[in-house]
Formats: structure tokens, sequence, C-alpha cells
């Protein structure tokens, strides 16, 4: 069923090859400010896609599978990228920083793991609001990263990155854990 808030999904998928090419090695400042540009699109699509949903009444099946795959896909090419992009000679995400970019990653593996698992067993996971409270900080850390890389002269927009991204993975823990106690009550 290709509704609008379908389209906007698919489009968030097709845009991460663009993102990925223009984080490809070394961007210039212009690269970064282009792919902060796709960056914001794609989450203002994010945001209108699950709107125009549910305001229209098409909530369909295929956005509610497309949606969390469309996030996981940009947010793991996003870390990915970062951490192998680099900018005036060190990766975007470099040393300890690597660790929270990591923390992330397996989670979205862990709890689609989960959630996949669940599905079968016909339990349902809500998104909790901490969970949303993590994915806002996720995205705001990626944002800042890329945009980082655009307005050089303002090294303060990386930290802020940073900060969001261990604020992120902080989050990721908790919010992860609680998905893992809701699985396990389900397992033999």
């Amino acid at each position: 069923m290709l509704t609008l808030p379908n389209l906007l999904t698919l489009s968030r998928i097709l845009a991460v090859p663009i993102l990925v090419f223009l984080l490809w090695p070394e961007p210039s400042w212009f690269d970064y400010s282009l792919t902060f540009v796709l960056y914001c699109i794609v989450g203002i699509t994010d945001y209108f896609d699950g709107y125009l949903a549910r305001a229209n009444g098409t909530v369909s099946r295929l956005g509610i599978f497309l949606d969390p795959i469309a996030d996981k896909i940009m947010v793991v090419s996003v870390i990915v990228m970062l951490i192998f992009t680099h900018d005036r000679g060190v990766p975007v995400i470099h040393g300890y920083h690597v660790i929270a970019g990591l923390v992330i990653l397996l989670r979205e593996i862990a709890v689609s793991g989960l959630r996949e698992f669940l599905a079968g067993l016909q339990v349902s996971v809500p998104v909790s609001k901490l969970a949303k409270w993590k994915t806002t900080f996720q995205l705001v850390a990626l944002g800042a990263l890329i945009l980082g890389g655009a307005l050089p002269q303002f090294p303060w927009v990386h930290d802020v990155g940073l900060v969001c991204l261990w604020t992120a993975a902080i989050l990721t823990l908790v919010t992860g854990w609680d998905y893992l106690r809701v699985g396990i009550k389900h397992m033999d």
C-alpha cells in the first residue's frame, strides 16, 4: 500500500546511500553541509510519515513494519560513517567515544531481534517515553556531529554532538535493559 506516509518512509531508506556517499571518507565542509540538510529532511519525514498516517487513518502494516527499520538503517549507517569518516585527519567519532556509538549499534540490533522474537509470540512491546528521549538525543547527536564538520570554526558544535551521543548511549542501556526484562518474562 503506497500511501504518502509509506512513500515518506521509503524515501528515508533511499536517502541513506546518499548520506553515506556524502560522508565518504574525507568530506569537505560543503559535503557536511549537504549531509546536514539531507539529514534534517530525513528527520522531518520521520515525523510527518507517522503524523499523516495517524491523522488520515492510513496506518498500514507496511508502515508499521518499515518505519522502525528506516530509523535503524539511518542511525546505524550514520554512526558507522562518522566513525569511519575523517575530519581534518581525525574520525568524527573517535577514541573512547566509539564506545558510545557501539552501545547504540548493539542495542539497535538486540532490540530488533528481541522485538522479532516477541512478535512471534504475539507480544507487543510499546515504545516508552524514555526510549523516545533516547531517540531524540541520538538524532540531535548525529545532527550536531555532522553540522560540526560544516562549521569547523565552532568546535563546540562537535562537543555538543559527543555529549548528546553519550547521553543517548546511557539512555540506550537503560531502555535496552527495560526491553530485555520484558522479553525474559516470555522466554522458556
